[in-house]
């Protein structure tokens, strides 16, 4: 054991960061190998470590990704110049000279404050240079996460609508991804039509044969819900799972729900590298709940059907949140409807296309067995009377024309924004991107968000992504006119001085 630590002085829950320095083409098992042994050797417990910390230069280096994903923590990236500023106590001069700070493995340890526990130690391979550091740090107490969790490292219950709620100003917003301009007044009438009826308990089995109906599916496979996020907690609290898996970077309330409900959750983190691009061969053999987006939020990217249908086998739950896939022309790669994939839960959400978020309407379509025991986890009447009229109305025909004509508009907006962003130095766009939103990525994100403030233009901060860091944007399509305008309060909070990009 290092002389630096008193592991009895050290609480087995403390959250723990621990600081990665790698060579290139560094292998995941020399890393992993490395970390493992010195938390071991150090009396510390693999299970409170909530991340693993690098340089921005190394985001992408293969096995420093892979090593994150086999410790089951996020990976967050920093400028070398923000840990240059970091005091280490074992300076060195060979990464000065490669990244510009005398110890990555220290100062990203140290970087967001705490103990250093473990000083930079270098792995030992055989027979060859050592390709890998690491050094540990305890971070300091936070009460808004429990110890121990990957959690503490991402602020899960952050969403879009943060970005605008409460602003004494006037926001065009990019950060929240419900369509501008809704709900259409045709359904907005259905919805005033409904309240009537509020002296009476809410009545779902229309609205439920109604969404049946549209899926091609058994009233007994689908389940009304007050929203996705219900069905998410649902979910995390009515099947018997013992090992859940979520794919990131991906949205966070099934992990939040997962996680409250009492889950040890373990995470796969999909790489920038590959145009976070998933592999099935990355979810553990062992999972027995599978969660991942299609098309993804924040990355808009959109997984083959025949992909995902690699993730499903007898004993495991593969939920599918297809949120957005309405959004998508023709909703390819689509799997709700299917009743041949073993284990199969498909989320839709209403609250996106129709601009219902404030009304609160979703559906689970799973197999009867499934949708039983969600059932009997929700509350009575868990659907209010104009929620229901609101989803039976959103899967009628016309209402299933206007939103595959509002798809193709939406590709048409979504082509003009991403030429507009790859015209600036330093911003890259992942793509080809399928969803109502894009994923950029910046150097001094967070500063080029608070310029968009003060120019009028609200946009959702990635850090809070497991998978993503602090120079990663989130920008909702939005007609002609507006991207104009956004990008051109783009341009110049690029120029502003201080924001330089990569």
């Amino acid at each position: 054991m290092s002389e630096a630590v008193d592991a009895a002085a050290v609480l087995p829950s403390a959250p723990l960061a621990v600081g990665v320095g790698a060579s290139r083409g560094a292998p995941a098992e020399e890393i992993v190998g490395l970390v493992r042994d010195a938390l071991r050797e150090a009396g510390l417990s693999p299970l409170s470590v909530v991340e693993l910390v690098t340089v921005d230069s190394k985001a992408d280096e293969p096995g420093i990704v892979a090593a994150a994903t086999a410790l089951g923590v996020p990976l967050r990236t920093y400028p070398a110049g923000e840990l240059a500023r970091v005091d280490v106590p074992g300076p060195s001069g060979a990464p000065l000279a490669a990244v510009g700070t005398p110890s990555v493995a220290e100062a990203a340890a140290l970087v967001a404050g705490g103990e250093l526990l473990v000083p930079k130690r270098k792995s030992a391979p055989r027979g060859r240079v050592p390709m890998a550091t690491c050094a540990v740090a305890r971070r300091a107490p936070d009460a808004a996460a429990p110890y121990g969790t990957a959690a503490d490292a991402h602020d899960l219950r952050h969403h879009g609508d943060a970005e605008v709620r409460g602003r004494d100003r006037d926001l065009t917003d990019l950060a929240v991804n419900v369509r501008a301009g809704t709900p259409p007044a045709w359904l907005r009438e259905r919805i005033a039509g409904s309240l009537a009826s509020l002296a009476a308990y809410p009545d779902g089995r229309a609205a439920r044969a109604a969404v049946a109906a549209r899926h091609g599916l058994p009233v007994e496979r689908v389940l009304l819900t007050s929203g996705a996020a219900e069905a998410f907690v649902l979910l995390a609290r009515a099947l018997p799972v013992r090992r859940p898996v979520v794919v990131h970077p991906q949205f966070t309330e099934p992990e939040a729900a997962l996680r409250a409900a009492g889950h040890r959750v373990e995470r796969v983190l999909l790489r920038a590298g590959d145009g976070f691009r998933l592999d099935p061969g990355a979810v553990p053999e062992e999972a027995d709940l599978v969660v991942v987006g299609n098309p993804t939020n924040p990355t808009s990217v959109l997984h083959p059907a025949a992909l995902l249908e690699r993730l499903a086998r007898p004993g495991r739950f593969l939920v599918v949140d297809e949120a957005f896939m309405d959004a998508v022309p023709g909703e390819r790669e689509a799997l709700a409807g299917r009743m041949d994939i073993p284990g199969l839960v498909v989320l839709r959400s209403l609250t996106k296309t129709w601009g219902l978020a404030g009304l609160r309407i979703g559906y689970v379509l799973a197999g009867p067995g499934t949708v039983r025991a969600l059932e009997e986890a929700q509350p009575l009447w868990p659907v209010s009377t104009p929620a229901l009229a609101a989803a039976e109305a959103c899967v009628e025909p016309r209402a299933l024309a206007e939103a595959a004509g509002a798809a193709e508009r939406i590709a048409v907006d979504r082509a003009r924004l991403v030429a507009g962003l790859r015209g600036f130095d330093g911003v890259r766009v992942v793509g080809p991107a399928e969803a109502p939103f894009v994923l950029v990525r910046l150097e001094r994100a967070a500063e080029v968000r608070e310029r968009l403030r003060a120019l009028g233009f609200a946009a959702r901060r990635g850090d809070t992504f497991p998978g993503l860091g602090p120079e990663w944007l989130r920008l909702a399509v939005r007609d002609r006119a507006t991207t104009g305008r956004f990008l051109k309060a783009f341009g110049r909070a690029l120029r502003m001085p201080g924001a330089a990009t990569d």
